[in-house]
């Protein structure tokens, strides 16, 4: 199973439209650098189980925010609006796997599926669970994580039921120490995620284009002062200033990847002017468009 960056792409709901793993055999694992790319709001069918190996990382998943620290780990449950990044400079590097429900449950009907996943899967108050190494239980549950990643990334003989195996151990590990909780998210908690994964569609859709707070709100059939404070509870910053991060997201991605002109990178990503462009993207990412492109190649000829 090849190894590799999770970069994340996604649909006009915001649903991740990158398959994890096969129909046969529905996992992967990936290795990502947070510093380098951060990984957009999104959500998917799968669960997301990851240890964090090096540099503190800040996931936010619901509208919660939790900052998770090099050894720790934690699990998104199917169907969570979520989003990361690097809680500051250098790296901060994460394994990751991600698989289908149905790897660990089997069918429906089974003991597998109604008495340890689907009362998991189906506890709103269970969309994201934050895994310390100092709680014994916890502990356990990031070994198996980094069991399912080792064993996809070497394939032994019969790698297939190690991981299974691994993953399954830590379903019974969240199901049996992780009760259901007290209170289920509010009915506005539950409609703000709604509109929030339409306005982020919208967002996807049209970053390219010229945008305001108005344009963004009316997506979700909402008003100006709505949105701004959905965009503030669930991701933690203004509409305008998520899309400068994504435009400048969606330039790296362009200047590592292609040699299109960087004038004209800035201009696809919805950025008029070439000053402008270049001093958001040294503010965010610390270097300019040009110094980040050379670096990219660099590294990519000391791996050759």
């Amino acid at each position: 199973m090849a190894l590799s960056e999770c970069i994340s792409v996604v649909d006009e709901q915001g649903r991740e439209l990158l398959a994890h793993g096969t129909a046969l055999f529905p996992v992967a694992c990936y290795h990502d650098n947070l510093e380098e790319l951060a990984v957009p709001w999104h959500w998917h069918d799968e669960i997301e189980t990851t240890v964090v190996e090096g540099g503190d990382a800040i996931i936010s998943v619901g509208g919660e925010t939790c900052r998770v620290k090099p050894g720790d780990g934690y699990f998104i449950n199917t169907g969570a609006l979520h989003g990361m990044w690097a809680a500051g400079p250098g790296e901060c590097r994460l394994r990751a796997v991600l698989y289908h429900p149905r790897l660990v449950g089997g069918s429906m009907d089974s003991i597998f599926w109604q008495g340890y996943l689907q009362p998991l899967l189906s506890d709103p108050g269970r969309q994201y669970i934050h895994l310390h190494q100092e709680v014994p239980w916890e502990r356990e549950a990031l070994q198996a994580i980094r069991r399912a990643w080792q064993a996809c990334v070497d394939e032994p003989p019969g790698y297939e039921f190690q991981v299974r195996d691994a993953l399954s151990r830590e379903v019974f590990l969240l199901a049996d120490n992780c009760p259901a909780a007290r209170r289920s998210p509010s009915e506005k908690a539950l409609r703000d995620e709604q509109r929030m994964k339409a306005m982020l569609r919208f967002i996807q859709e049209s970053y390219s284009e010229e945008l305001t707070t108005e344009k963004i709100a009316r997506s979700a059939a909402i008003s100006d002062s709505e949105c701004l404070r959905c965009f503030r509870a669930m991701v933690g910053t203004t509409p305008i200033q998520y899309v400068k991060q994504l435009r400048v997201q969606k330039a790296a991605e362009l200047l590592a990847s292609t040699d299109r002109k960087i004038a004209d990178i800035g201009a696809l990503c919805g950025f008029q002017e070439m000053s402008y462009f270049a001093k958001t993207f040294r503010t965010l990412k610390g270097r300019t468009p040009s110094a980040y492109r050379a670096e990219k190649r660099a590294a990519g000829l000391r791996k050759l």
